[in-house]
């Protein structure tokens, strides 16, 4: 790769170390994803002294504009680095080379970056709705000092045992304080936050959701959801042996006259919805809506379980529902879709004391506890503003894949929120679901049909598409790229066999 810097002479130390210089990697002949041959790169100089210990290596942004990358991949090859034990990030210095990198041997490549290397045109898979990754190099430096210091708080006995009874109800009363901190930003407190007690802490949405119905409901009973919804809910549902009855809906979530239609004729023992960023169609419901729901439920006795996954993304949501009726809602809430997916950590206000105690013996059953280790990095970041700057970065991020999809694609066929992550794709007539996604599929994306998220009614001729699924902005313009050109053909000029 051709470069305006000169590459330091075979078996020198950079001149780096004395401020002048600049290390880059030779990524010829390397056969492998290039975060993997940045990495390996490092390790090959730190092996063979071109790299001493202390060596301040390349910003990230500088090194990607020399090579020509995109600064994700860059990020994402230091990440891999630090991995293996070959570079230390410290805050607000910069990356240097550790002390002990010469000592480390060489590290096996994970599984997934073995089957890249193996298949490097791999699917893009956006069947999983998940944040973008955030550009923004310094604060995965700042996530990585935060996971070693949180580590500090966990007491090592707490791994070597199972948790006691007082630990596994809903948390420990410093997990919960946090996460009734970060509760309060939508459920309108301004000066105080909810009340731990009220607060249950679980390891991930889905578990929360998990033990919800098993508390709210038993085998045969009857649930309400949206006429498209979370296929997760579904998934849980039926295992639990529930009826799901969808409701219907229009452009703006859930309609409350169907509601009422449904909870008479079918007596729900629940109510579950997702009034903010609806997940496929990115609906929100508006206030007018969610008094309506409140005002159902309350006269019915019904409860609701509240879904604000995505809630704290738009900077102008609605109140949620659990404000116009606390007493009846459970306002599910985690750090899944806007801080870190891997962190599986959620919360759930209850709707007061004894009913967070019932949950909390509804995930002992289920779940028996939280892992202490994510419960601390939530705790921690949220403490220190951490959770807050993903947050940030991530609805950055997100704006501006939105801003390209809204360039790219027919305003008439997309239905989104400025500041989400995903997308609702209405199809052309000339096209069915399963012919749109065969010919995505071929393209090397994978996306979801209406079919999964179904509950009530015919399946609307649309999919899902997840901006955040593709790790590097370049690789999201390209996927747009072949969703507008594929909807302006048809099935037949796009190969596809009817």
């Amino acid at each position: 790769m051709q470069s305006d810097i000169p590459a330091y002479a075979e078996g020198s130390v950079p001149a780096e170390q004395s401020g002048t210089g600049i290390w880059q990697p030779d990524l010829a002949n390397r056969n492998k994803p290039v975060y993997l041959a940045i990495a390996d790169a490092i390790a090959d100089d730190v092996r063979g002294g071109r790299l001493a210990a202390g060596y301040r290596m390349p910003p990230q942004r500088a090194l990607a504009d020399r090579l020509g990358l995109d600064l994700t991949t860059v990020s994402r090859a230091y990440g891999e680095a630090r991995r293996r034990g070959l570079l230390d990030a410290r805050v607000g210095q910069g990356t240097f080379i550790s002390a002990g990198a010469g000592n480390t041997p060489p590290a096996p490549l994970p599984a997934t970056a073995r089957r890249a290397t193996m298949a490097p045109s791999a699917i893009i898979d956006m069947t999983m709705n998940q944040p973008p990754l955030p550009d923004a190099p310094e604060l995965l430096d700042r996530v990585c000092q935060g996971l070693a210091q949180a580590m500090h708080r966990i007491d090592p006995q707490s791994l070597l045992r199972y948790p006691d009874a007082a630990t596994a109800a809903g948390g420990l009363e410093e997990d919960r304080i946090a996460g009734a901190h970060w509760l309060s930003r939508r459920l309108g407190f301004r000066d105080a936050a909810p009340d731990p007690g009220r607060i249950v802490v679980c390891p991930g949405t889905q578990s929360a959701l998990l033990a919800l119905l098993c508390m709210l409901a038993r085998p045969g009973d009857t649930v309400c959801t949206e006429a498209l919804t979370y296929p997760g809910f579904r998934t849980i549902a039926g295992q639990l042996g529930l009826r799901v009855v969808g409701v219907a809906m229009d452009g703006d979530g859930i309609d409350p006259d169907a509601l009422r239609a449904a909870v008479a004729t079918h007596a729900p023992k629940a109510l579950y919805c997702t009034p903010t960023l609806h997940n496929p169609t990115t609906a929100t419901l508006p206030v007018e809506r969610r008094a309506a729901i409140a005002a159902i439920a309350r006269e019915h006795g019904i409860p609701i379980v509240e879904d604000d996954i995505y809630g704290v993304l738009p900077q102008d949501a609605p109140p949620p529902i659990a404000t116009l009726a606390p007493d009846l809602t459970f306002h599910v809430t985690g750090l899944a879709k806007c801080v870190a997916p891997g962190l599986r950590i959620a919360y759930v206000a209850a709707p007061d004391a004894r009913q967070a105690m019932r949950l909390a013996a509804a995930q002992r059953a289920t779940m028996l506890g939280t892992p202490p280790i994510p419960a601390a990095v939530a705790t921690r970041w949220i403490g220190d503003g951490t959770a807050d700057a993903l947050l940030a970065a991530i609805r950055a991020e997100a704006t501006i894949r939105q801003r390209m999809a809204r360039d790219l694609l027919p305003s008439s066929a997309m239905t989104a929120h400025p500041q989400g992550f995903h997308l609702w794709l209405a199809l052309p007539p000339v096209w069915t679901r399963g012919e749109f996604a065969a010919h995505l599929r071929g393209r090397g994306i994978a996306a979801a049909v209406s079919d999964i998220f179904l509950t009530a009614g015919p399946a609307p001729e649309a999919l899902r598409i997840c901006l955040g699924a593709p790790i590097a902005r370049a690789d999201c313009r390209h996927m747009l790229d072949i969703l507008a050109d594929t909807l302006e053909q048809s099935p037949a000029l796009a190969g596809i066999v009817i």
